[in-house]
């Protein structure tokens, strides 16, 4: 029988009792336990003896006592140990010349902060650049909200100015922070701006963020005043939803909250939501950054050809995916390209755009293949009589061709395709799926019945219309957007004087609860899909 050899591999807890011998490793594992514990005085008390027994420290026994000190520095039971020793244990890092990384300085901050002490919790960012480090939003947080909470405001828009030279954006708890910020000092142009920030960097505002808001459109403002044609203009300009050009109206705010609906109607003031898209600027920017992929990708001359022959037929209100109609559900035996189905959309899309055709893109070898069936080509011919087909090339990719199409003339496109391939290549993902809800039109096909799923009526993103109204969406547990709570704010008179027209915000009305309707009527308006109009192309644009 064979013995046990005192050579053989050791057991797990030998293996774990050697790990630990080390004294340097094992005070960090001690530490990493009272860490995940939340332990501070026993942190504390392992430190201690760690100086006793002149135990080697490094970077990361550092930065553990100090993201421990910084966690208690605002419990009012641990407050004064945490500060104390946080600070001792940073001023203990800096002697033994071991330079602190963004952990290192986030703690600092935030014991600084803690302290009332928002100037050297700034001061301790800008030490980072000298470590060749860069900073992450948390690292400005603790300066930055500690001027706010204390309303020292040009201090606050400093930070806000250095984290921007960063390269870095502010989320929602950053802009409410400068946002009420702004309001109990009575800067009402930049709670404007903070607002127009929130606009763009969230779809909802949280509870929090929406009683901001509503205090704020309790307090005074200066006077603002904006040109009504320009507010036209402006809104058409950047996509609809908002204008950006100051505050509108005068007289009280009246803040409700209440829902919208399906056809994006609010249900406090009558007001029409927009659906809201990219603007002049994102869409050229887009349509340049489709080309150049498409160029590189494609054959120059056809891509090319492709674009001058767009230009001088520009008045398509809708592109269709050809292939990814004709293919759609025919991965069965005797499953092929549809072009029933295709002819189905083609003429449902004819009928929703008031009898103008779209612009089918599809590749001239299924083209050809049609027309070489007896049985498709008078309905094929029919196609190119009416100048609905354009044929991409041979080794071309039909996906260039109808996406730059829809960008370029500012159409919808109909396609069940995600895009995903091309998401990463272009822009962001928030600006493509921005485009996206705004001009993609989905279908199906039940029981060989048509169906089309529209862009939907509305966008739900804060608003801001051309009266002057803001209309600002609160987050919701429910799957079901009739279920979401919005913010409706209006005044009475906003934008009904021509020519320039002036804000001073008085002592707002605030309504909560339901809303009621402002007419019987609307009770009884229902959002028809059948009856939903082509609002892909923005008909009417600024030079």
């Amino acid at each position: 029988m064979a013995t046990r050899s005192h050579h053989q591999n050791p057991t797990p807890s030998t293996k774990k009792k050697k790990t630990h011998k080390n004294p340097e490793a094992n005070f960090l594992y001690e530490l990493n336990s009272c860490s995940k514990s939340k332990d501070l005085k026993a942190a504390i008390s392992l430190y201690d003896s760690a100086l006793s027994n002149n135990t080697r420290l490094n970077q990361s026994h550092f930065n553990t006592l100090l993201y421990l000190c910084s966690t208690f520095a605002t419990d009012p039971d641990f407050k004064d140990l945490a500060l104390r020793y946080g600070f001792r244990v940073f001023d203990h890092m800096m002697a033994l010349n071991i330079h602190p990384n963004e952990a290192s300085i986030t703690s600092i901050a935030r014991l600084s902060a803690a302290k009332g002490d928002g100037d050297c919790a700034f001061e301790m960012v800008k030490k980072l650049g000298d470590y060749q480090v860069s900073p992450r939003l948390r690292t400005y947080e603790p300066a930055l909200f500690c001027f706010c909470q204390k309303l020292e405001a040009e201090k606050a828009y400093e930070v806000e100015e250095d984290i921007d030279k960063m390269g870095l954006s502010l989320e929602e708890p950053q802009i409410a922070a400068l946002l009420k910020l702004s309001a109990d000092t009575g800067r009402g142009e930049r709670v404007y701006y903070y607002l127009h920030k929130l606009r763009r960097s969230v779809r909802w505002v949280s509870e929090e963020t929406c009683k901001v808001l509503e205090d704020w459109f309790c307090c005074k403002a200066s006077e603002i005043g904006s040109d009504v044609g320009s507010v036209k203009e402006a809104i058409l300009r950047n996509g609809g939803g908002w204008h950006g050009l100051g505050w509108i109206g005068e007289g009280k705010w009246v803040v409700k909250k209440g829902t919208v609906e399906p056809n994006g109607r609010c249900c406090c003031c009558g007001e029409q939501l927009d659906c809201v898209d990219i603007d002049d600027v994102e869409t050229e920017k887009f349509a340049l950054s489709v080309a150049g992929l498409a160029l590189e990708r494609e054959g120059k001359a056809n891509f090319r050809e492709f674009q001058d022959w767009l230009e001088k037929n520009a008045g398509y209100e809708a592109i269709m995916d050809g292939a990814n109609i004709g293919l759609y559900q025919q991965n069965f035996a005797e499953g092929g390209f549809s072009v029933l189905q295709l002819d189905a959309v083609i003429k449902e899309m004819y009928t929703r755009s008031g009898n103008k055709w779209p612009l089918v893109i599809l590749h001239n070898k299924r083209v050809r293949a049609l027309l070489e069936n007896p049985a498709h080509r008078k309905l094929v011919e029919e196609w190119m009589a009416n100048g609905v087909l354009y044929t991409t090339p041979h080794g071309s990719n039909d996906d260039w061709y109808w996406l730059y199409a829809t960008v370029k003339l500012r159409c919808l496109l109909v396609t069940n395709d995600e895009m995903r391939d091309h998401i990463f290549e272009l822009l962001g993902s928030s600006f493509f799926l921005k485009w996206k809800e705004r001009h993609q039109v989905r279908y199906t096909f039940l029981k060989g019945a048509l169906k089309l799923q529209m862009p939907p009526a509305y966008s739900i993103v804060i608003q801001e219309s051309e009266k002057g109204s803001w209309h600002v969406p609160v987050v919701c547990e429910s799957d079901e957007e009739s279920s979401r709570s919005w913010l409706c704010i209006t005044r009475p008179g906003g934008c009904e004087d021509e020519g320039k027209t002036g804000s001073t915000m008085e002592t707002c009305e605030i309504v909560n609860g339901p809303c009621c309707k402002s007419s019987e009527n609307r009770n009884n308006e229902k959002c028809d899909d059948k009856t939903t109009s082509m609002t892909g192309k923005r008909k009417e644009r600024s030079p």
